[in-house]
Order: structure tokens, then C-alpha cells, then sequence
């Protein structure tokens, strides 16, 4: 019973966070109307670092070489790589494309998992059948208000960002082993994001002012994408992947355009249309058939 109830916490811990990232997008949105990209991303984690500080200000000591690799890797992918190639592509390709092929992850993560665990990490039929149904219900999703155009860089850098997000997953399982807590272990991640975000930044262009940061509305934005879909959302996804594994976890990612479109509808008053409740349909099958026993790992 005591395992069925951490599963559970595992699963719901997924759940909650996917329902925060699917909404925000509407915070970018607003904060793209005065800053950059790059901008918000640093901002974004540094705020989020901030929060995770002051909840848990214990320092996770620096003893093994190794063990500070697996950090920086992990804040290479999750923060700084995955969030960079996915802004860059939005700039060559519709939201529309990003949002199904990032949406691939989950695939990635399984055949990362698999190449590690030298086979030992089980595929049943029903984790690929859930994956290509949720897929083609993100695309009917995605696609249901604007019309398909292909852009290779663009999609291709979309494709690129969901396989970076895997080895962020595998990461974070094994970070997971190390026994620390969990906000600890991903504030250092943070540490290392920012580290390598901040050149990054310099690079791509960092377009942000004082006088528009302290704007109320940019504020309260840059607030909610800190503390709650950073800080929070990133150490309650490390919880749920120490519980349930980088594979069932990054199922629940095949939820997060159902709930962005959910959001605009209450938010940004869009409609659902027959094929957008076809393809949230169809999400939800796909997401049910591949988390209700796609996959088995073996640690």
C-alpha cells in the first residue's frame, strides 16, 4: 500500500507540474513584448534559483568531481539547451510545429533509457501505440487553427530540443540517487543553467530594462515563470522522476498542448473546434496507453 500510495504521489506530482508549464506560454507572450528571449530565460532562472535559496538554503557539498559533472549536464540540457533551441526555433517555424515535435521527448527518453540500461528497460506495444496516438492528437491540436508549414532548420531545432530533453531526464534520475533533497539538488542544477545560459545570452542578445522589469504586469509574469514553473515545477518533476522513472514521467508531456489549449480558451477566449476535441481525445488515449504500463524499468 505504501508503494501504490508513492506511485500515485509520483503520478500526481507529473500531473501538476505539466498543468503549470501548459500555461506558460501566456506569461512569454506577454513578457516578449519587452524582452528578449534570451532575457527571459535568464531572468526566468534566476529568479527561480532565488526562490529555491531561500526555501532550502543548504549548500549540497562540492566531494566528488564526477558527481558535479552529472549537476552541470543537467543544467546544460533541462535549462540552458532545451529552453534556447526551442525559442530559436519558434523564430523559424510555427508554435504549431514546436509543439508536436517537441512532444517527441517522451520516445527519446525511452531509447536514451534503453541504450543505458544496455537493453535491460522493457517496451510493451501499448507505450508505442499511445505514443503515436497522443502524437497525432498533438497535431490535430496544433493544427487545427493554422494551416502546416514545413520549415526544416526550424523543426529540426524543435527535434533537437526534445532529444536534449532527454538526457535531461536520465540525468535527473540519477541525480535523484545521490540522496539529496530535492530542492537542493535542483537548485544546483539552476546554478549551472544560469552559468551557461548568461554567455549564451550575451550572444543571442539580452533585451531588458529596469523600468520594464518593475512594470506590474512583467513583473507578476516574471514571478509565475520563476517560482512557480521553474522553482517548483522543475524540483516537483525531479520528485516524480525519482518515483516513477524518466520514462513514465516524460509521458505526461504529451498533456502539455491539451492543457495550453484548455487555457486559451478561458484566457485568451479561442475556441475548440471539432478537431481540436478530436485531438485532445486522442492525446488523453495516448497518454493513458503509455503510462498505464508502456514500460518497465529495471534500475
Amino acid at each position: 500500500m505504501d508503494t501504490d500510495k508513492k506511485l500515485l504521489k509520483g503520478h500526481l506530482a507529473a500531473i501538476s507540474t505539466v498543468f503549470l508549464w501548459g500555461t506558460t506560454f501566456i506569461s512569454t507572450k506577454v513578457l516578449l513584448k519587452d524582452f528578449s528571449p534570451a532575457a527571459i530565460l535568464v531572468i526566468r532562472f534566476m529568479i527561480g534559483y532565488l526562490a529555491l535559496l531561500a526555501f532550502n538554503h543548504r549548500i549540497i557539498p562540492m566531494q566528488s568531481f564526477k558527481r558535479e559533472i552529472i549537476f552541470a549536464s543537467a543544467g546544460l540540457t533541462g535549462v540552458c539547451l532545451y529552453y534556447l533551441l526551442e525559442n530559436i526555433a519558434l523564430t523559424y517555424t510555427q508554435a504549431a510545429n514546436v509543439s508536436v515535435v517537441v512532444s517527441s521527448a517522451p520516445l527519446f527518453t525511452f531509447l536514451l533509457s534503453y541504450f543505458l540500461s544496455k537493453g535491460h528497460e522493457k517496451v510493451r506495444l501499448s507505450f508505442i501505440i499511445g505514443f503515436i496516438l497522443a502524437l497525432l492528437g498533438i497535431a490535430f491540436i496544433s493544427f487545427a487553427g493554422s494551416s502546416f508549414q514545413l520549415n526544416p532548420f526550424g523543426d529540426f531545432l524543435s527535434l533537437l530540443a526534445a532529444a536534449v530533453w532527454a538526457f535531461y531526464a536520465v540525468l535527473t534520475k540519477k541525480i535523484a540517487s545521490f540522496g539529496f533533497d530535492v530542492i537542493q539538488t535542483t537548485r544546483r542544477v539552476f546554478f549551472y543553467g544560469i552559468i551557461f545560459i548568461i554567455p549564451s545570452s550575451l550572444f543571442l542578445g539580452f533585451e531588458a530594462s529596469l523600468a520594464s522589469f518593475l512594470n506590474p504586469v512583467n513583473l507578476l509574469n516574471f514571478l509565475y515563470l520563476g517560482i512557480g514553473a521553474s522553482a517548483a515545477c522543475f524540483a516537483i518533476w525531479n520528485y516524480s522522476v525519482a518515483i516513477l522513472g524518466p520514462v513514465k514521467t516524460s509521458v505526461y508531456i504529451y498533456a502539455i498542448p491539451l492543457v495550453t489549449v484548455i487555457f486559451s480558451v478561458f484566457l485568451l477566449d479561442e475556441k475548440i473546434n471539432l478537431l481540436s476535441a478530436f485531438g485532445m481525445f486522442l492525446a488523453l488515449l495516448g497518454l493513458f496507453l503509455s503510462n498505464g504500463g508502456g514500460t518497465e524499468e529495471k534500475s
